[in-house]
């Protein structure tokens, strides 16, 4: 029987990260302990979010893309020695993964791999330490989600979801996004757009998440913000209106994911590769889209109207024509991806949390196929 709920607080608009030390202050975090990544530190927007900070903090500038359990282990020791009673994800997906998960073992202990949603671990996700969350990209939606993604030490990409991993409070200020490059604006765009469009399309029930999917898709694709985003990052309406989306889309895949995001969670298990997951669902949105595109025509119907795509048109070519009006590489070859890796990556995909939302079902055969095509 479906149990809907919604979600968390969200201060969302320009300068909306003056109101970090208010926030920090209600949610009684008195020293906060700032997770982020070695570019958002160089490009200054550490110091545009720690000058809001009021009181003491830490900083943990260390967050590798596609996070390890390794790294969470280190961090984690590192946040309980600094005596922080609180945490600050800034950043991309990776920073918010690794926050949640610093917070999650700092709380509870033991081992990671025991709260993998996959082995029934989510039952055992009590309360962490608060955290507020702040989005430097718009796309992951991680600071309204209820998961997280860890690269396991046996090498799985584990999917962790908790109502407990929600941040307390999320701040989305579009201003941080201004400076995001045109392609990296592209590829976390098309990371909502997959958001919005899988979790439309997957079985499960939950009408307000679909309903908002719909809306976000609108608004990134419908309403051109993405394009717009991409083409003039300086653009402020663009960025409001993308965080908007992105937000949008994390509200909506509650209800779930599907082949895309098993796919591009398998293949960002590879890290050498160091493959950006936005990159990665952008580059199989449309061969998943084909493949279910009989799935369910009332909902292609209403997913090519907030596209403003004629009736009966391919939903995976017009996909497609995106990526490439916006810069996505359009195969997997092109990111240094090669047909040795298929095999692994469809084992890993077939035992994906969102493997199980597809909009119909997906064989391992079925799986190679995309991957070929995808190449």
């Amino acid at each position: 029987m479906p149990v809907i709920n919604f979600v968390t607080p969200c201060i969302l608009d320009h300068g909306a990260i003056t109101k970090l030390g208010k926030t920090m202050a209600g949610l009684n975090i008195t020293k906060g302990f700032v997770v982020t990544d070695p570019g958002i530190k160089q490009v200054g927007l550490l110091d545009k979010v720690t000058e809001n900070i009021s009181g003491a903090y830490e900083v943990f500038a260390g967050t590798e893309p596609n996070p390890t359990e390794k790294q969470v282990t280190e961090v984690t020791a590192m946040y309980k020695e600094s005596g922080c009673d609180g945490i600050i994800a800034l950043g991309g997906g990776s920073s918010m993964d690794l926050a949640k998960a610093v917070g999650l073992m700092a709380s509870h202990g033991g081992n990671l791999a025991d709260y993998g949603a996959t082995v029934g671990g989510s039952k055992k996700i009590g309360k962490i330490p608060p955290l507020i969350a702040i989005p430097t990209t718009a796309g992951t939606g991680s600071e309204v989600s209820v998961g997280m993604i860890i690269i396991q030490n046996d090498g799985h990409k584990q999917t962790y979801a908790s109502p407990h991993l929600v941040p307390a409070t999320a701040i989305c200020d579009p201003d941080l996004t201004l400076g995001l490059p045109p392609l990296l604006t592209a590829a976390t765009g098309m990371d909502a757009v997959t958001h919005c469009i899988e979790a439309i399309l997957t079985p499960t029930v939950n009408p307000p998440a679909e309903g908002i999917g719909y809306e976000g898709l609108g608004r990134a694709v419908g309403d051109g913000w993405l394009k717009r985003a991409v083409q003039d990052g300086s653009d402020t309406d663009a960025r409001w209106n993308m965080m908007v989306a992105s937000f949008e889309g994390a509200l909506a895949f509650v209800k779930g994911l599907g082949g895309v995001h098993a796919m591009s969670h398998a293949a960002g298990r590879l890290h050498d590769l160091k493959l950006h997951h936005g990159t990665l669902n952008a580059i199989f949105l449309p061969h998943f889209m084909r493949f279910h595109a009989d799935a369910d025509e009332r909902k292609f119907q209403r997913i090519r109207q907030m596209m403003n795509l004629q009736e009966g048109a391919c939903v995976g070519d017009a996909i497609a024509k995106l990526n490439e009006d916006i810069g996505i590489p359009a195969k997997l070859s092109d990111i240094g991806v090669t047909a040795d890796h298929g095999p692994s990556i469809v084992e890993y995909a077939l035992k994906d949390l969102a493997h199980y939302g597809n909009a119909k079902p997906v064989t391992q055969a079925d799986y190679e196929k995309i991957f070929e095509l995808a190449l």
